[in-house]
């Protein structure tokens, strides 16, 4: 549906993006993830054509956005980070003025209802904009996206600014309208994205860094992490686990049964340390209710990739 490819910008002698290619099946809910200032932005505003490339293509269900403006433009709905809206006009108005824009050709009655159903924003339609709160104001913006049934949803940084109960709420809509459409979702809140994408691509001052599923960059960048849980004390655990030839660090991970450690052991290289830890634990006597791979969440994987987690 969507491919990206060897795209490069330069903002005078700033490379703001360089060489990042990746593709988007239909379907699938692309997570583009990267701290403030990596170049999502400036990706999604290439995507959408707003703005344009030094080099590199873009190509929207088989039209390139530079050469096919408006056969790749009609299969796109776009949602910047600060959602387009008029803050006077009624929902009802301002769908209406969007749907004329656009030069929508679907019976505007039925197609408002439609997207005002899957915008969830049916019970305030006849309202004024600017009265609604933010949460609402983000749905409109979703709802304009969607009008004219775009196959593909573009959302830059769609829950910024709200609160942890619009969170949740935008975020089980973008879930919904991923059974329906291709979704490409920028963001740098990384509960955000492993909450709701299938697949991660991650950029890192204006480089492609990763491109894989949260569950796969989890067991390739944790082969070397190991998690166990004994009966032990704290200390002995920790000094005991230091101990064995090959191990990097060890964490302490909070754990809720009394009497209980749960440990993280890192080894310096991706060696399988399995037999030695669980030797240690025989050796000291340790009762071993719990042996295996780490998971690995989001943002240990995101620190690890642009290596912000290590020592400086």
């Amino acid at each position: 549906m969507i491919e990206v490819r060897n795209l490069t910008k330069r903002y005078g002698n700033k490379l703001a993006l360089s060489d990042v290619s990746f593709t988007v099946e239909d379907g699938e809910v692309l997570g583009l993830l990267g701290p403030n200032g990596a170049g999502k932005s400036t990706t999604m505003n290439i995507m959408t054509g707003n703005l344009s490339a030094t080099g590199g293509s873009v190509s929207i269900g088989g039209h390139d956005i530079l050469e096919e403006p408006i056969a790749a433009k009609k299969q796109l709905g776009y949602l910047p980070e600060l959602p387009p809206l008029y803050p006077d006009m009624t929902v009802e108005e301002y769908l209406r003025f969007v749907y004329g824009l656009k030069r929508c050709r679907l019976p505007r009655a039925k197609h408002l209802e439609e997207v005002c159903e899957a915008a969830q924003i049916g019970d305030v339609r006849r309202r004024v904009i600017k009265n609604l709160s933010k949460g609402y104001r983000q749905r409109i913006g979703v709802a304009q996206a969607l009008i004219g049934a775009p196959e593909v949803l573009i959302l830059d940084e769609p829950t910024v600014g709200l609160d942890p109960r619009q969170m949740m709420e935008i975020r089980t809509l973008i879930r919904g309208l991923g059974k329906k459409h291709t979704v490409i979702l920028s963001s740098h809140i990384l509960s955000e994205v492993q909450a709701v994408c299938d697949r991660v691509v991650v950029i890192n001052r204006g480089k492609l860094i990763a491109d894989d599923t949260p569950e796969h960059l989890s067991r390739r960048l944790g082969g070397n992490h190991l998690r166990l849980v004994v009966e032990a004390s704290e200390e002995e655990v920790r000094q005991s686990l230091n101990a064995i030839p090959g191990v990097k660090k060890v964490e302490i991970i909070p754990w809720s049964e009394e009497g209980c450690v749960c440990a993280e052991v890192e080894s310096l290289e991706a060696a399988d340390l399995r037999r030695a830890v669980s030797g240690c634990a025989a050796a000291k006597g340790w009762p071993l209710l719990e042996l295996g791979a780490a998971e690995m969440s989001l943002e240990n994987i995101f620190l690890q990739l642009t290596g912000e987690g290590e020592e400086k």
